[in-house]
């Protein structure tokens, strides 16, 4: 059997130094904002090009403090992509906004850059972008739309760790860079984590605040805070992986490259540009056949993933909230793409044995 996923086998590499780090930060006492946390902050904005790191609980929060940091005014409107994973909506409804939907590419499913000003209006107050299975998005003409309306910048970067946009990292064309360290991303953690990056000096520390209750003194309570704190030991998980970053990236370019070559032209595969530096956390195809295809592989032992099997705008949860916003693009991504095994515990002989499967469908 050929898994999706493993997160043993993917993490097996790094369990001599985890157990390092855990025993030391066992030992240590301190297992909330301490050492470790800083240190990786410290590391992940360089390795990002950022000024600053912030280091807290999840991805969804690292997106609801960003917005946060600017206090919209309740139902001021964000612009987000159609097809995002639902974190991305959440963060915006939890700050009291609006979701606009925008549809993306349909060759890179990424936000649709020209699709965009028809939908700015005079509530418009950010724009969310997000940076789909680790391509960047078409930032040049998405800042110049920004600038030109005075509309802050945000990107969710959670499966963007390493990607670049002429020679830029993923994260720091914004005024907030949002991650995820979800144990399957290619910077996971053992559980839940993330971290916004930033050169906004001024509102570092007010996210900083809000992190922890709203507090910078203990027991004394600035601002209407959340306890969001990544903690001392997946940071110092985070830090030990941070450093094998480039590799795990570089493996997973090399296993895409198999797909691209072996692969049919009968899958629509992703694109590629040489203005962007893709970390293929995710390897999707689409094909009007999905669910038969999807079948075929499991009957051959190959599991995959959907990501994902239903748009936004479909969801029982947002079923009066954006139901008004049809997206046909979106909706056909959802209903053709598959996810292709792409893991850092992958070998080469697991992709061809994909493609070889595949290619009898």
């Amino acid at each position: 059997m050929i898994e999706y996923e493993n997160l043993a086998r993917l993490n097996q590499p790094f369990f001599a130094e985890y157990k390092k780090s855990f025993a030391a930060t066992l030992d240590s006492g301190w297992y909330i904002l301490g050492k470790n946390v800083e240190k990786f902050e410290n590391e992940f904005a360089g390795f990002c090009g950022a000024k600053y790191c912030i280091g807290v609980a999840s991805g969804l929060d690292a997106l609801i403090l960003s917005l946060a940091a600017f206090e919209f005014e309740k139902g001021d409107e964000v612009i987000v992509p159609s097809n995002t994973y639902i974190a991305t909506i959440l963060a915006i409804l939890q700050n009291g906004l609006k979701p606009v939907l925008v549809e993306p590419d349909i060759k890179t499913y990424n936000i649709n850059p020209n699709k965009i000003a028809e939908k700015i209006t005079n509530k418009t107050c950010a724009i969310i972008v997000v940076h789909l299975y680790g391509k960047c998005c078409e930032m040049a003409p998405i800042m110049d739309l920004c600038r030109k309306n005075n509309l802050k910048l945000i990107e969710d970067s959670a499966q963007a760790h390493g990607a670049k946009y002429r020679g830029k990292m993923a994260g720091t064309f914004g005024d907030f860079g949002a991650f995820s360290f979800y144990p399957t991303k290619n910077l996971g953690a053992l559980g839940d984590a993330g971290a916004i990056v930033t050169d906004h000096e001024k509102l570092v520390e007010k996210i900083k605040t809000l992190r922890n209750y709203g507090s910078k003194v203990k027991y004394y309570n600035e601002l209407i805070g959340y306890n969001s704190r990544l903690d001392e030991v997946q940071a110092g998980f985070l830090s030990i992986k941070l450093s094998k970053l480039f590799a795990i990236n570089e493996h997973k370019n090399k296993l895409a490259k198999i797909y691209f070559e072996n692969l049919k032209s009968d899958f629509i595969k992703p694109v590629r540009h040489p203005d962007y530096f893709d970390v293929f956390h995710i390897f999707n195809i689409r094909h009007p056949q999905r669910n038969l295809l999807k079948q075929f592989l499991l009957d051959h032992g190959i599991k995959t993933e959907i990501h994902y099997p239903l748009s936004p705008n479909k969801q029982k949860a947002m079923a009066e909230i954006l139901s008004n916003q049809p997206c046909p693009i979106s909706e056909e991504i959802h209903a053709t793409t598959l996810s292709l095994p792409i893991s850092y515990f992958h070998t080469k002989e697991d992709v061809e044995r994909v493609c070889e499967v595949m290619n009898r469908f």
